[in-house]
């Protein structure tokens, strides 16, 4: 299933801009960035729990917050695109 996730972290602190760098690096190991605090991710039901999990323990739930928007397996037809699209899609073969 498609889920996007997005992030908001404090980073008027040294620890702020920790958990920043470390939320956006976990978030690139499942999915790809479609904007700056936004990605979109494929993942089957496991992945997404242990994907929240992750994500859970490294942010200060009292100055951060996390959303995760699961569109489903037909997330095709959920989305609107306009403007550069400079990513491949997920789904799709990818030949390097």
């Amino acid at each position: 299933m498609l889920v996007v996730v997005t992030y908001d972290v404090n980073t008027e602190t040294g620890e702020g801009k920790a958990r920043l760098r470390k939320v956006a690096k976990k978030c690139m190991a499942y999915g790809q960035r479609v904007q700056n605090s936004v990605f979109e991710c494929l993942l089957d039901e496991a992945q997404l729990v242990a994907f929240q999990t992750e994500l859970v323990t490294l942010i200060n739930p009292e100055t951060d917050s996390l959303r995760f928007y699961k569109l489903g397996n037909q997330y095709k037809n959920k989305i609107n695109h306009f403007g550069v699209q400079l990513d491949y899609p997920q789904d799709e073969i990818l030949i390097i």
